[in-house]
C-alpha cells in the first residue's frame, strides 16, 4: 500500500484581507510543495493554505488541529499582536506535544507576536514588546529605511534582493545542498527588517544559521531548529515570513500597498538564488516530516 502525502496546513493569522500579507501572497510556496513527488511521481505533501476564518475567536481550525489529520503546520504569523485566541494556542501546542511538525515565522518589531505563548517553539521568538532579546545591546534600530519601524528590525537587504546566509557546524539537514560546492546552501531572499529568533535555554534546539545586516554589518539569527523530542514534534523557528513569500521570490507578484521600501533585483538577476530557496523548503518539508 503507498504511504499517504504528507499533510501541510499553510495558515496565517489574520483574517482573509487582499491588501495584506493574507494566504494569497504565499502561493508559489503552495504550489511548489504541492507539485514535490517521489522517484515514482507521487505527491508527497497535500497541501491545504487558509487564512483565519475571523479575527478575536478561536479559529475552527486552529482550535482544534490537535484533532486534525494534518502533519505539518506551517504558521505565517502577520498580525499585529492579536492573531492567535488561547484556544488556538493551547491546541497548537498540543498538536507539537503529539509530535505535529512545526515551522513558525513572523516579522520585524512586534509583527506576529501572538506567537509568543505556543508551547516550545514561541519563546524563540523576540520581539519590541513581548520577549525582547535579552542582550539589551540589540534594542536598537538596525534599519533606518522605514522609521516607522523599529527593533528587531534586521537588514539583510531589499525585497527582491537575495542575502547570503551562514550555515552554523554542525550543518543542519534543512541546509544541506548536495549539488552546492559547499554542501550547504548560500542564499534565502533579503528582507529590509528582519525579526529576532534565539534558541531558548531550556529545550533541545539550537540556531542553525545567521544573516549579516546590511545597515549595520551585526551578524543575527535566520532559523533556529527543534529537534523531535519529549516535549513536541519537530520545529523551525524563522525570523521572518518574507522568506516564504511571491514578492520576495518574485517582484511581479506585487506586494500590499503599505510596502513603501525600495525593491531590489537581486532574486531575478541570480537564478541560484530561487534555487536554494527552493531547496529549503523542500528541505523543512521533508525534515518536518509526517506523524507517527
Amino acid at each position: 500500500m503507498n504511504a499517504r502525502p504528507t499533510r501541510i496546513l499553510l495558515q496565517t493569522t489574520i483574517a482573509k484581507t487582499e491588501d495584506d500579507w493574507s494566504i494569497a501572497r504565499f502561493g508559489l510556496l503552495r504550489d511548489l510543495l504541492a507539485a514535490a513527488t517521489d522517484d515514482a511521481g507521487r505527491p508527497l505533501y497535500a497541501v491545504e493554505a487558509r487564512d483565519r476564518a475571523a479575527m478575536g475567536e478561536p479559529d475552527p481550525v486552529l482550535s482544534r488541529l490537535d484533532e486534525s489529520d494534518f502533519d505539518q503546520l506551517w504558521l505565517f504569523a502577520v498580525d499585529v499582536g492579536d492573531g492567535l485566541t488561547e484556544a488556538d494556542c493551547g491546541a497548537i501546542s498540543r498538536f507539537r506535544a503529539a509530535s505535529g511538525g512545526m515551522m513558525v515565522t513572523r516579522d520585524h518589531m512586534d509583527l506576529g507576536s501572538s506567537v509568543c505563548t505556543l508551547g516550545g517553539v514561541g519563546a524563540a521568538h523576540h520581539f519590541h514588546t513581548r520577549n525582547p532579546e535579552p542582550d539589551t545591546g540589540r534594542h536598537i534600530r538596525d534599519d533606518e529605511e522605514t522609521q516607522a519601524i523599529s527593533w528587531p528590525n534586521y537588514r539583510s537587504g531589499a525585497n527582491g534582493d537575495y542575502q547570503l546566509i551562514r550555515p552554523l557546524e554542525p550543518l543542519h539537514p534543512v541546509l544541506a545542498d548536495p549539488a552546492s560546492p559547499t554542501g550547504a546552501l548560500r542564499y534565502l531572499p533579503a528582507h529590509p527588517h528582519e525579526g529576532a529568533v534565539m534558541a531558548p535555554k531550556d529545550a533541545d534546539a539550537r540556531v542553525i544559521m545567521t544573516g549579516r545586516s546590511q545597515s549595520t554589518g551585526r551578524d543575527f539569527n535566520l532559523a533556529v531548529a527543534f529537534e523531535g523530542d519529549a516535549q513536541g514534534g519537530r520545529a523551525i523557528a524563522q525570523s521572518t515570513f518574507h522568506h516564504f513569500t511571491d514578492y520576495n521570490w518574485d517582484l511581479s507578484r506585487g506586494c500590499p500597498s503599505f510596502v513603501s521600501e525600495t525593491p531590489g533585483e537581486g532574486m531575478a538577476r541570480e537564478p541560484q538564488a530561487l534555487r536554494d530557496t527552493h531547496r529549503y523548503v523542500l528541505n523543512i518539508a521533508a525534515w518536518l516530516g509526517r506523524r507517527p
